[in-house]
């Protein structure tokens, strides 16, 4: 167990609390009591984490592995769980009070076996623990979320294999045009399924639509830890995706679920990493020919966001609770809990608007001075624990200033910058862009999203955590009102290349303003 666990006992984002010996008003209560014991052997477990299933109450046993919880609302068939490190979860049905329990932990394998068959998510009578029978409000969520669609997202294989968003028409540049006969190394985390037995050549048009192939329920269950350096805590270099995540296929006549509870029953166990950002590191950090290409954990990690006392986790943002009570169907055993302690599997991202406009707040202020307008925009990242945007870098935000008259005649801008000519139809104009800028070395065009082939960064002007930036703009100032609006707007790509390979630009308002200067 890790020292975060012991710091938080981290359980979904530390939904949960920890309550020893918890006192409350109200209602007859009484004590439940017992030990915690290898189920080889009978030895005690010290430091076993042990809850009353589906409630706050949890304790930790001692070092003979007992342990006690007192004041406990008299009621009949309750369920404790017991579940230590490198164990599945054990439980024993109850009522209260209750004394001289046992809960004996039985080990689970500590090695990978290939032989295991990923279970497609699908809803199957014919399949008993295919995922969506058991859990059908978590897989419409999976199946809407940008993981889910990892295996089939068009905008992946136009540039994977060069050609329009259709996959009719040649484009270049694309992988597949660059390096022909090579699988490349997407698979690692595009298509973990597929890849971890075949890293070097899993072919993505290969496994293109083939669920198992992707980032799927039974393969993120299947997670049992990431390697990372100590010394950063970040993930080796090029070690992407399935290189740095240790996967835990059952051998066969087993099974195991690997998630974030640790009040399910064996073949359950339960992974506090699931709720940490650490998880996520292996595909969201990652450099191409040495240069940094994705990067959003190692930001999180320079940010005051991964202080483990006062920040956010990556899921704390991106599977905030949706207000289900349930993640199992009670026909299966699943158990009603407090909405704010399930997460949501939506995993929110840029494709979100409600999530991109609670990112970042912009201010706007302006006077006039003599025959001059003054504008001071300041953009500030105050909701993202990463620099804004990031990962893909095809994604910009642009700041976009127009100020007119009365008649809506253009002010002149007399001071000032303007908007990159990578900013398609408002390049030239008052305003800003946001961006980090890769340039090809072998061309030396910029921008470009070709990271397979050899790049280097030639500007980054993002917006780190809590950071702020501010533009001044002067203009002439009319001889009436003035009229200045004031926008910062995302795109997905940059709209030059969106228009030959034909992507949508995903276009979102995250902030705007209007300001009337008489």
């Amino acid at each position: 167990m890790g020292k975060r666990f012991f710091d938080r006992i981290l359980i979904t984002g530390a939904f949960f609390l920890v309550l020893i010996g918890l006192v409350s008003c109200g209602g007859a209560r009484d004590a439940i009591s017992g030990q915690v014991i290898f189920a080889e052997g009978g030895d005690p477990v010290p430091g076993a984490l042990v809850t009353i299933r589906a409630s706050e109450y949890q304790t930790i046993t001692d070092d003979e592995g007992f342990f006690e919880f007192q004041n406990i609302p008299l009621e009949d068939d309750i369920e404790v769980t017991a579940w230590a490190d490198g164990f599945y979860i054990s439980y024993v049905l109850t009522n209260v009070p209750a004394k001289n329990l046992i809960l004996e932990l039985r080990p689970y394998h500590t090695a990978d076996h290939p032989d295991y068959e990923w279970l497609d998510p699908t809803p199957n009578a014919d399949v008993e623990a295919a995922c969506g029978n058991c859990h059908p409000m978590i897989l419409p969520q999976w199946q809407q979320n940008a993981h889910g669609g990892a295996i089939a997202n068009p905008r992946f294989y136009s540039f994977y294999n060069g050609t329009d968003i259709s996959g009719t028409e040649t484009v270049s540049p694309g992988y597949q045009l660059d390096f022909p006969g090579t699988a490349g190394n997407c698979g690692p985390c595009h298509a973990p399924g597929a890849a971890i037995d075949d890293p070097f050549t899993t072919d993505m048009n290969a496994v293109r639509d083939e669920t198992v192939a992707g980032i799927h329920c039974d393969f993120c269950h299947k997670v049992g830890g990431v390697y990372y350096n100590p010394a950063t805590d970040e993930p080796y270099p090029n070690m992407p995706g399935i290189f740095s995540i240790k996967v835990l296929r059952p051998p066969e006549g087993e099974q195991i679920f690997i998630g974030p509870y640790p009040d399910i029953h064996d073949p359950d166990t339960y992974l506090p990493l699931m709720a940490e950002s650490a998880f996520c590191a292996p595909c969201h950090q990652f450099s191409f020919w040495g240069t940094p290409i994705y990067n959003s954990y190692g930001e999180w990690l320079d940010s005051p966001y991964s202080d483990p006392e006062t920040g956010q986790t990556c899921q704390d943002c991106h599977m905030p609770p949706n207000g289900d009570e349930i993640f199992a169907l009670p026909s299966q055993g699943g158990l009603q809990h407090p909405p704010e302690i399930i997460p949501s599997h939506l995993q929110v991202g840029i494709q979100d608007e409600d999530l991109m406009q609670n990112t970042v707040e912009m201010d706007a202020a302006a006077e006039i001075s003599g025959d001059e307008i003054y504008l001071n925009v300041t953009v500030t990242n105050t909701g993202a624990g990463h620099h804004v945007p990031t990962d893909h870098p095809g994604r910009h935000m642009l700041l976009v200033v127009e100020a007119v008259d009365a008649d809506g005649q253009v002010l002149s801008l007399l001071e000032g910058p303007v908007i990159p000519t990578w900013g398609g139809d408002f390049a030239g104009h008052p305003g800003a862009g946001y961006a980090k800028i890769l340039r090809d070395v072998e061309t030396g065009e910029y921008p470009v999203v070709s990271y397979w082939k050899q790049a280097l960064i030639g500007s980054d002007n993002r917006l780190p955590a809590l950071a702020s930036d501010v533009q001044t703009f002067v203009f002439e100032a009319p001889e009436g009102t003035a009229h200045i609006k004031v926008h910062l707007i995302f795109r997905r790509l940059f709209q030059p290349i969106a228009e030959r390979y034909g992507w949508d630009l995903g276009e979102i308002v995250m902030e705007s303003e209007i300001i009337e200067l008489p």
